[in-house]
């Protein structure tokens, strides 16, 4: 008897997993179906579930019109802000635990300027950038994006350097290692899930921005989101260009994250909740 009953809660329970799997999955399938589509087809009823004949050419339209340049505009952009914002962000870390810089008042503040909404503060920076000549610039981009995340970075690695023991730190000093060393040879190591987790998420906040993006660029480093509200019109709306251009969106954040997904369950779980 009791070993039907647990089978039978077994069985509901992977039925419940299966079901809430579709419903996050479904919409993944049915963006990357729509790009294969036809226009008869992405609007039949009832729904066209499979297409009849894969149709390459709503890819091949972005590549031809230039539309994907926008994909690689965002990968250069938040690339290269997560680069720095994890080398600042970390050293700043580990000054914060190691040598208290600015006491715990210091990482509080930090931490409080990641909660201002971007609304807030995206037409000052507008007015500034206008004035530096920053507007519609890879540098303009990569500059606010490295300093918006710079406090998300700072508040995460503080969490993890805290978990690493001091005692290793001071037996390479002990040995003759540099300041630098000792961040080359044990922290960094010490704390490397922490560093792809925390890595990975900046890289995603930067990619998904759309707010910045929107009021900064014009033509030349126009980035993926903002590219793809160029397909809503007032009249109508290219769904198979939409559906095309977020599935090219995706592939980035999904190999990045399929690449560092065993350094993703181990960062969570690590110590960046510590305060």
């Amino acid at each position: 008897m009791k070993g039907r009953r647990a089978a039978t809660t077994l069985g509901l329970r992977y039925a419940a997993a299966a079901a809430v799997t579709f419903v996050f999955l479904f919409p993944i399938y049915w963006l990357f179906i729509i790009s294969f589509k036809t226009p008869d087809e992405i609007f039949a009823f009832p729904p066209v579930w499979w297409p009849a004949n894969i149709q390459f050419a709503n890819y091949a339209v972005l590549f031809k019109d230039g539309d994907v340049v926008a994909v690689w505009n965002s990968l250069v952009i938040a690339g290269s802000s997560t680069i720095l914002a994890m080398f600042f962000g970390t050293l700043a870390a580990y000054s914060l635990v190691r040598f208290r810089t600015g006491g715990d008042d210091l990482a509080i503040w930090i931490i409080s300027q990641r909660m201002i909404p971007p609304i807030v503060i995206v037409f000052p920076i507008f007015l500034l950038y206008v004035w530096l000549g920053g507007v519609d610039t890879y540098w303009g981009l990569v500059l606010l994006y490295t300093a918006f995340n710079l406090p998300y970075v700072i508040w995460m690695m503080r969490g993890y350097i805290a978990d690493i023991p001091i005692e290793l730190e001071e037996s390479a000093l002990v040995d003759g290692c540099s300041r630098w060393q000792v961040l080359m040879g044990v922290v960094f190591p010490m704390a490397r899930a922490g560093l792809f987790a925390t890595a990975v998420f900046t890289f995603v906040f930067a990619w998904n921005d759309f707010i910045f993006a929107l009021v900064l660029t014009r033509t030349e480093v126009i980035t993926y989101p903002v590219q793809v509200t160029h397909y809503f019109g007032g009249q109508s709306n290219f769904w198979a260009k939409i559906a095309a251009m977020s599935v090219l969106g995706t592939v980035p954040v999904f190999i990045a994250v399929a690449m560092l997904q065993r350094y993703l369950v181990r960062g969570i779980s690590m110590g960046a909740v510590k305060g």
